[in-house]
């Protein structure tokens, strides 16, 4: 029988970018609003800040080189996390500030960035590449979200949470090319927005729903075949990690969430773990630059 626990999160505002690292088996994650960068040990129940940041963090990655890369205010940085300095690797131009991110099997980083107003076409989506050079991808963006690829990275799934779909590209693994844009699923007839993705080594496709209190999973085929319904209703992301990467973690929110709401939904704000899920997820591939 799937479990579902808190494990760490005390009420952050926006719990994301859920990240295991597997070099020491820890969850990273961030809490958006306050610039802060988590690592979760599930070996010792711990979770301590890494750093805090003078500038919203969206997301965080694993390196192949030390250090991590986080997706923050308008760019890409290198985060040293002895010393909690940013190097900055890009600088993006349109929207707010970054958004989610994540790395495609061969390392090229990808990441999106979102107005506070959410305005359609006012925001984009970046790939950036090992040898730190930006690419513009999307320039049409309303509020760039999760990113996730096939097993087998013939296939890239995207949300731009406006449009209340998750889409789907072809995928080049040698080229970093994304090609023939075309619907996965459409979520207007679901409770909530997609949000967060995470990819399972069936291809099955997990999307946050935020403000719909659940996580749906999708088959390759884009057909509902699960949902995990969250004790809050402010879903942010989810990604896959533990033994074997067969936990599946998710981060929620409490930004937003009247007095009356805080009281009836305790774990807003919370990281959660799910397990016993009977499948498993794929490695969080690493930045190559």
């Amino acid at each position: 029988m799937t479990r579902i626990e808190p494990v760490a999160g005390n009420r952050a505002l926006v719990a994301e970018s859920p990240t295991w690292d597997d070099r020491d088996n820890t969850l990273l994650w961030v809490d958006i609003l306050r610039g802060e960068v988590h690592r979760f040990d599930p070996a010792g129940d711990r979770d301590r800040v890494v750093a805090r940041l003078p500038v919203p963090v969206g997301s965080v990655v694993v390196r192949r080189s030390p250090g991590l890369v986080v997706a923050a205010g308008m760019g890409f940085a290198v985060l040293d996390e002895s010393s909690g300095e940013l190097s900055w690797l890009a600088t993006v131009d349109r929207g707010d500030r970054m958004n989610d991110a994540r790395c495609d099997p061969e390392g090229r980083l990808w990441g999106g960035t979102l107005t506070v107003a959410q305005r359609p076409g006012a925001s984009g989506l970046y790939r950036l590449d090992p040898d730190h050079r930006l690419t513009t991808v999307l320039d049409d963006v309303a509020l760039s979200n999760g990113l996730g690829w096939s097993p087998d990275g013939s296939r890239m799934y995207y949300a731009d949470t406006v449009t209340e779909r998750v889409d789907v590209f072809d995928y080049d693994l040698a080229t970093g090319a994304a090609s023939g844009r075309r619907t996965f699923v459409d979520l207007h007839e679901h409770p909530g927005r997609p949000d967060g993705l995470a990819v399972d080594a069936e291809g099955g496709v997990w999307v946050a729903m935020a403000r719909g209190a659940a996580v749906r999973r999708f088959d390759p085929a884009g057909r509902l075949d699960e949902v995990l319904d969250m004790p809050t209703p402010g879903v942010t992301s989810c990604a896959f990690g533990g033994d074997g990467l067969g936990d599946l973690y998710v981060t929620t929110m409490c930004v937003g969430l009247s007095e009356a709401d805080l009281v009836r939904y305790p774990q807003a704000g919370a990281v959660l773990r799910i397990s016993d899920l009977g499948v498993s997820g794929l490695p969080a591939p690493r930045f190559a630059g």
